[in-house]
């Protein structure tokens, strides 16, 4: 292990002289999420192939309808696993962000994915409330209540990091709403365990599917405002605005623009008017760590001007 991860980093340092620094601190100390990650993504695959293979033996096409959709958010998290790690890569070249991004697209996927097995779900259960067919309600509950117990284990792994991430929110909601999915087959399967109602088996899984494109919608819109470069929810633009604008000897701003560089880190570019010249490095870094601090804005850019010749955002209409 140490001599591969030695490899690793020499192999890295002779390509990536820049990255060397961040990837071994990387290495020594992956974060909380990553682990979650890699422990998800391990028994999320593993519990698929055997509930795919128990709704085979059982009968039951929500056992199978539950392994693809376990199966989609396992795609998923390694999409979001991967564009975290992704957005830990030094800028290139061309690359001059990184690839701090596709973290945002991974998101927006992550939202596609789950709409899209929403439609393959509710399909299924459609078409089985108009032909019904014989059940193992044992087994199925059975083998869901595994799933439950998997997907409440996954879910929490990334519960501390979903508040600030919106990617690691989307892994989060995906492995909640499987835990729910896989406790609505547990109450079907109990069900017909009972009655022998296997008209109920699709009537919950349809339940569920609304349920899942309830949660997902939020995701889809945050994500999409962030590829289209929105002011992220987190920052009040207003507010950062006003901030500028107060600054001593600051006369007017103009071409704010804030955006979000990944789904945790913001950026800002602006026009600060200042008549008397350049204030000094130190009142802009000051203005900078504030911005850091108080805004939620990582990176910031600053242009400073006298005033002398008239300036107007490009991208607003010219008058």
């Amino acid at each position: 292990m140490t001599s591969a991860h030695h490899d690793h980093d020499h192999h890295d340092h002779d390509h990536d002289h820049h990255g060397h620094g961040h990837h071994h601190h990387h290495h020594a100390a992956p974060n909380g999420n990553e682990r979650a990650f890699a422990l998800a993504v391990g028994l999320n695959s593993l519990f698929v192939a055997i509930e795919f293979t128990y709704g085979f033996i059982a009968n039951s096409t929500a056992l199978m309808a539950d392994a693809g959709h376990n199966l989609s958010d396992v795609l998923g998290l390694m999409l979001a696993w991967g564009a975290a790690v992704l957005a830990k890569r030094s800028p290139s070249g061309r690359f001059t962000y990184g690839l701090r991004s596709s973290s945002i697209l991974a998101a927006l996927l992550n939202a596609l994915l789950l709409m899209m097995a929403c439609g393959a779900i509710g399909w299924e259960a459609v078409h089985r409330i108009a032909v019904p067919a014989p059940v193992a309600g044992t087994t199925v509950a059975i083998v869901a209540a595994i799933g439950v117990a998997i997907n409440g284990f996954s879910a929490w792994l990334f519960m501390a990091g979903s508040k600030d991430d919106i990617n690691v929110r989307g892994a989060y909601q995906h492995m909640a709403a499987d835990a729910v999915i896989s406790l609505g087959v547990v109450v079907s399967g109990l069900a017909i365990m009972g009655t022998g109602w296997t008209w109920l088996d699709p009537v919950v899984s349809i339940v569920i599917v609304l349920f899942i494109l309830g949660s997902t919608w939020a995701l889809l819109k945050e994500s999409l405002r962030l590829v289209l470069a929105a002011v992220p929810e987190n920052v009040d633009a207003a507010k950062v605005s006003k901030f500028l604008a107060s600054q001593p000897g600051v006369s007017a701003i103009h071409d704010l623009h804030i955006w979000a560089m990944s789904t945790t880190e913001n950026a800002l570019t602006a026009h600060l008017v200042i008549p008397g010249g350049y204030p000094g490095d130190a009142a802009i870094d000051a203005i900078v760590a504030q911005l850091k601090s108080d805004y939620a804005i990582d990176h910031c850019t600053l242009q400073v001007e006298q005033g002398t010749t008239v300036h107007g955002c490009t991208l607003h209409a010219q008058h």
